[in-house]
């Protein structure tokens, strides 16, 4: 599988690169394309620079370079994450303004059907933001806030993570083992 990670500019950075860790364990290729603000949040709030971030994903991209592979439609990929995704981010893609790679290759997921999933990072949501899921989820794009749960009992920071990680994993199709699911021993 060939995945699509974009890094934007909310807060949940976090989110991202515990998916690049996983998304390599199981083998998955990950292609990766990190806005200004996704770069600059990443190295704030987990202390990863842009070197490192590239380091963490099989392909990188820079956002202001259109002519990646990316950007087109015959590009074959299997799906797309926007974790974090700022709201600035998502109403670029809800109104089909491709005017970086991030949003390009969003833009093109959409176009082509594929998987496409934001992990939306805001609070409290304005009546704006949505409007822009709601165009967004008619379209088949899946959206997913960023709000870990606990009924598996987390007991550090990285089992929250781990859940929320293991969802997008789930809409990806992608099987793994990170979280004890509902029902199962140390789910609920």
């Amino acid at each position: 599988m060939k995945i699509v990670v974009g890094i934007s500019g909310g807060s949940g950075a976090i989110y991202a690169l515990a998916l690049l860790k996983v998304l390599r364990e199981l083998g998955v290729e990950s292609h990766l394309v990190v806005s200004r603000m996704g770069a600059y949040v990443t190295e704030q709030e987990c202390g990863v620079s842009l070197d490192e971030l590239r380091d963490a994903a099989d392909v990188f991209y820079e956002n202001d370079n259109l002519a990646a592979p990316i950007a087109s439609g015959s590009c074959r990929m299997d799906g797309m994450v926007i974790v974090p995704c700022s709201m600035k981010t998502l109403a670029s893609v809800a109104s089909g303004i491709s005017d970086s790679l991030l949003t390009r290759a969003a833009d093109v997921a959409i176009k082509e059907g594929r998987k496409l999933i934001l992990v939306a990072r805001e609070t409290p949501l304005s009546p704006i933001h949505l409007e822009n899921m709601l165009k967004l989820a008619r379209m088949g794009v899946t959206i997913m806030p960023a709000s870990p749960a606990f009924y598996h009992q987390p007991q550090q920071l990285s089992d929250l993570v781990a859940f929320l990680v293991g969802r997008i994993l789930d809409q990806l199709a992608i099987d793994h083992h990170l979280t004890a699911r509902w029902g199962e021993q140390g789910g609920a």
